[in-house]
């Protein structure tokens, strides 16, 4: 990043995306440019207050199991819901800025229901921590080293197998990584999601996703707005990729039931879009 430049909570989202997309080395590194934006979001205190504290939640009759993944610099977690018979379809979940939590195993759960013979494996970004007030998810989200994700990301994709197909989902922090992952997963991707996330804003880096993807979007999204959305409506286009874009009459995190901006009809409708785009993919 231009050490000149100070971001500061008066910066719109799209400054962000500009310093991530000028520095070069910024994106030589798996998601680098994305994930600075990110933590420059954590600074800023309209965004931090838009996030209502989630309420407590407790899954029951776990589907999955946490497992253990060999990484590059130490192993990283997983919750894994194996498919009933052997499979090599996969589908990756990434967490929001909260970390693996069980509101992230619920919607992982829903997935497995839904895309029947396919392995979901939610990946711990965080190493285990798990954020519950608005500061907490903050300094996580400041502290989540692109490196780090990255081994995390190719430590999975080692565990899957070269055999695997494996498709991406993610919501805002982990809608980001969805996209980083599978431009990261090269001829192993098969369909990308993204909720609300960072897109990537170099062009020559999207343009080796070998996979289609499918961005749901908030109008009335403050920081992943109107303006980020038609730039990378525009990048994909000169990069080649099959993007379609859902905007939904609804706010940032509009699909999160812990958030005060939850609008259950928009939830429904797009997590409906997401598993029939995945349908397409991941279903033989």
């Amino acid at each position: 990043m231009n050490k000149f430049l100070s971001l500061t909570v008066l910066l719109s989202i799209w400054s962000l995306c500009g310093i991530a997309q000028n520095v070069k080395s910024c994106c030589a590194a798996p998601g680098q440019g994305p994930n600075d934006a990110f933590v420059a979001l954590a600074n800023d205190e309209a965004f931090k207050n838009k996030h209502e504290v989630p309420e407590v939640f407790a899954i029951q009759n776990l589907a999955g199991e946490m497992i253990s993944i060999p990484a590059k610099g130490g192993e990283t977690n997983g919750y894994l819901i194996r498919a009933e018979k052997n499979s090599d379809t996969w589908l990756f979940v990434f967490h929001e800025w909260w970390g693996l939590n069980d509101y992230v195993k619920r919607e992982a759960q829903k997935y497995y229901e839904d895309l029947d013979g396919v392995n979901v494996l939610c990946l711990d970004l965080y190493d285990g921590k798990v954020a519950t007030t608005r500061e907490g998810a903050s300094d996580l989200m400041q502290s989540a080293d692109a490196e780090r994700i990255g081994a995390i990301i190719e430590g999975a994709k080692e565990y899957v197998g070269e055999e695997a197909t494996v498709g991406t989902v993610g919501w805002y922090f982990g809608g980001g990584w969805s996209l980083q992952a599978s431009i990261m997963l090269g001829e192993l991707a098969s369909g990308c999601v993204i909720y609300y996330g960072m897109p990537e804003t170099d062009v020559e880096r999207l343009s080796t996703i070998q996979t289609d993807v499918l961005g749901i979007f908030a109008s009335n999204d403050q920081w992943i707005n109107e303006e980020v959305v038609r730039s990378f409506e525009k990048n994909a286009k000169s990069a080649g990729v099959l993007l379609k874009v859902e905007n939904f009459d609804a706010d940032h995190a509009f699909a999160n039931p812990s958030n005060n901006k939850f609008d259950e009809e928009a939830a429904r409708e797009a997590y409906e879009y997401s598993s029939s785009f995945l349908k397409q993919y991941l279903q033989n």
